[in-house]
Parts: C-alpha cells; structure tokens; sequence
C-alpha cells in the first residue's frame, strides 16, 4: 500500500498525524518542505497528500498545482489556518480534494484522510477497468474505415483533423490515433476550445507567469507544455478566436510560443490532433477561420459517421453503455427486449453516440425491471413514435361524438414559465403513475432518493470526484452534499 505524505513545516503538527495514523495502521512519510516532496516525486508517489499552505520555501498552493500536474487524480487534503481561508477556496479550484482548517480535531482528518484514501483506490480501480474496455465498437463499414485509417496513422505522428457531428466520438478517435503512434509513452491532453471563455483560453494553451493578470498567484504550465512528447487534443478548433488562431499557426509553424507574461521563448514537441463539428472550408470563406491554419491542420482528414449512419452497431453498443453504467453504480445490468432494441435502431440520435450512452445511463438508474420494454424508454425516443401514430389517425370533424369519445387529456406539466412540454417531468410523471399502481410504499422517498442521487452522481462526474465544486454547482453546502452521500450509499 503506498503512504500517507504529510507536509508540514510545524513538527508537532507532522507528529500528531504521524501518530494517529498509525494507530489506523496506515504508512506515513512526512516532509518538512514542498521542495522535498517534488524530489521524492521523482521515485514515489502517495496515495494521499496531506500539505500545509504556509510554508518556508515554498507555498502548499505551489506544491498543489506542480504536483496535479503530474498526478492529476491524487486526492490533496490542504490544512489551514481560519485566516487562511481566502487561499483554500483558491486550492479548491486548483484540484484539492478537501481542506483541514486549524486546529483540528484528529479524529476527523483521520476520517478525512481515509475518506482520500478510499477515493484514490475507486480511482485505481476504475482506471483498471478502463484499461480493460475496448477503445472503440463498430461493425458499421463507415467505422471500420476509420479503423483502418487508425491502423495506416499508427507508425505516423503527422496532424489529423477529424470531422463529425458532436456525440460521435472524435476524441475517443483521437485517443486512439495517440494510443497506437510512435509517442504512446507521452501524454495525452485533450482540451475544448469552445468550452473555455475567450479572456482564458490563451492562458490554458500557453500557460502564464506569476503576476500576468489578477489571480495568477503561480506560473502555470499552459497544454502545449503539458504534452511535450505526446498528443494535444483541442477539440472544436473551429470555434477559436481568430486572435489565437494566429498564435496557434506559429506554434505550429515552428514549435516556439511564450507564456502570458513571459518574455522568453518556449518549445514543445508536440502533435497536434484538432477536431470539428463545423465546415471548415465555410468558416474560412465567412472569414471566421484562418485559411493558412485550415491547410496547416487539414493534413489527413478523418471524418466519423453519426451514429444514425451506423445503425448496425447501436445494440453493440447499447449493451456496452448498460454494462458500463451498472459496474459504476454498482447494480446488476439492465437488458433491453427485441421490442425496445427494435425501437432504439429506428431512432436517430441527434446528439449521437453519447446520446445513446446518456439513455443507457438513465435507463440503468430509471428502469423499474432488470428487462427493459418500450415503455421504459425515455420520453425523447417515445414522442417520435407517438407523433407517428398521431399522424396516421384521421382527425373527426369538429363537433361530431367521435370528438367526444377522444380522452381527456392530462394536465401537461410545464417548464416554469415557458409554457413548453418538459420531457423530464413527463417522465417523472409516468415513473411515479407505475410505482403507485404496483404500490409501493413510500414513493415520495423512492422518487427523492433517485433524484438527488442522480444530481450527486452527475456533479461529481464532471468535477472529478471533488465534493466541494459539486457542492458548489449544485448550489448546496459542503456538509449536505457529504450528508447526503452518506445517506443515499453514494459512497459505496
């Protein structure tokens, strides 16, 4: 089991952790400095890192960034004074998995401390997993195209640009292009251009030096840095401000760029893989995108197909995502019948792949029978079949008894003050008409624990597991989101 790394300029502080923890039987290494830390680095790692932010020769929010660069997934725990507080939210937007004010109580950081524990083992494991599922599926010939373009790229690190509608799958393509190249060793890092405001975009390719704007308390390595020797990822390339755009054809050109606020230059070998749901060729002519830069990044062009052009392989992966979702939740997989397969392959995915994988998700936590039938699919694929059938009944003539004997139609449930159908609260709806016809009890708690549970499950996805910033997104308090945690099992 790797150790606990302490890091703490206080002694007594260093000792009394020293000692509780291994009472709990848990290894400790402790450092007096960040500067030792980032030596030990070099030949061993944590399974949690537990640092001061006060510190002589060097910050613990120095220590945080540097080593979340190298070990992006480690859980850090920052303890702090109550006047330090300021700087603990700034460690929590710089990846900090939880803070420790002082003086605090020890058997709470021990709590705490296992709690990091825990959490870098579910991280362990599911990297272990994900080392295990396959990169991509497809029997369609449009994919197996793409397969093979794969393969021919494999001894090849020349730029690629891939086209394709959003959903489709143009970073796992682009994963796999890094995967089987010659810098396979290198990292991989992927960044959205469009998902990133303009004013910061800059800062996140390049990196930035202490003091080049307010907030900058650290220089920060920007991705080209990041990925020297591998694969830079930038996704939706065809939303960049033109002004980057500029600056992106010279580092293309030859290499060179300068951190925001810096003065001297820097290099980094680099390929660079971009993709697009956009035309190109349009954006250029409505003058929104560079055409040097276009010709430079359109070396080989591979374009995925939507998912509505493969639909051969929409039960392969069906099956797939329903395995998938319930190994991370923990629950026995669900089975689609002929009947709800039959009704998924007519669809057409509009939002593509990560569509269908959204719906298995909802479906593994939605669902009420381990065999799902058409009439547990979401509202979004059952509206189209009823609009069919609605299309196909002859309307009778205003004022006739056929008129009379339509059904009462329901009172719809509206998005507040839109007047427009939500789908979600329909199908909120219908789940709760089929569990008070089955009768069970307490459905006001079965339908709340769902709910929260899924709103937790989503927040915690997209921080990475880091309770605060969910917390923070959801709009609750640090202590209700591990509150309820902790109640609804989450932590299993």
């Amino acid at each position: 089991m790797k150790s606990i790394w302490i890091v703490d300029d206080d002694h007594s502080i260093r000792f009394v952790l020293e000692k509780a923890l291994a009472r709990d039987n848990l290894p400790v290494r402790s450092f007096s400095n960040a500067r030792d830390v980032l030596a030990a680095l070099e030949d061993d790692s944590p399974q949690v890192l537990v640092s001061d932010i006060r510190m002589p020769g060097g910050s613990g929010l120095d220590l945080l960034a540097q080593v979340k660069e190298r070990l992006p997934k480690l859980p850090v725990i920052v303890m702090t004074a109550y006047s330090d507080l300021d700087s603990a939210v700034s460690a929590f937007q710089g990846g900090a998995f939880e803070y420790l004010p002082k003086p605090f109580d020890v058997p709470r950081a021990v709590e705490l401390i296992r709690r990091a524990q825990e959490e870098s083992l579910r991280e362990a494991v599911q990297e272990e997993r994900d080392a295990l599922m396959p990169e991509m599926l497809g029997q369609a010939p449009a994919m197996q195209d793409v397969f093979r373009a794969i393969g021919r790229l494999s001894q090849s690190v020349v730029t690629v640009l891939i086209t394709g509608e959003s959903g489709s799958g143009k970073e796992l393509v682009a994963r796999a292009l890094h995967k089987h190249s010659p810098r396979a060793e290198g990292p991989f890092v992927a960044i959205n251009t469009a998902a990133i405001p303009k004013d910061l975009l800059e800062s996140e390719l390049f990196g930035h030096e202490r003091g080049a704007f307010t907030g900058a308390q650290a220089s920060r390595r920007g991705r080209f840095e990041q990925a020297d020797g591998g694969t830079l990822f930038l996704d939706e390339i065809g939303d960049m401000p033109l002004d980057l755009q500029t600056r992106l054809l010279r580092v293309l050109s030859d290499g060179q760029f300068y951190r925001v606020g810096g003065h001297s230059p820097l290099k980094s070998t680099v390929r660079v893989i971009a993709a697009t749901h956009q035309n190109l060729e349009d954006r250029v002519k409505q003058g929104a995108f560079r055409e040097d830069l276009f010709h430079r990044l359109n070396v080989i062009r591979l374009r995925l197909p939507a998912l509505r052009e493969r639909r051969e392989d929409i039960s392969t992966l069906a099956r797939f995502f329903l395995q998938k979702s319930a190994v991370e939740l923990g629950v026995e997989a669900k089975r689609l019948s002929d009947a709800a397969l039959a009704r998924l392959e007519v669809f057409d995915f509009p939002g593509n792949v990560r569509q269908l994988e959204n719906i298995c998700h909802w479906l593994t936590v939605m669902a009420p029978t381990q065999v799902v039938e058409p009439k547990d699919l979401p509202q979004e694929l059952l509206q189209d079949e009823a609009a069919a059938e609605a299309s196909t009944v002859e309307a009778p003539p205003a004022g006739t008894a056929a008129q009379a004997q339509l059904p009462t139609p329901l009172v719809p449930l509206r998005e507040l003050g839109t007047g427009v159908q939500d789908p979600w609260l329909m199908e909120l709806k219908r789940e709760a008409q089929h569990l008070l016809e089955r009768g069970v009890k307490d459905v006001w708690d079965v339908l709340s624990k769902r709910f929260e549970a899924q709103l937790i499950h989503c927040a915690l996805e997209q921080t990475r597991g880091r309770r605060i910033e969910a917390a923070q997104k959801l709009g609750i308090g640090r202590n209700t989101i591990t509150r309820k945690i902790q109640e609804l099992g989450l932590d299993d």
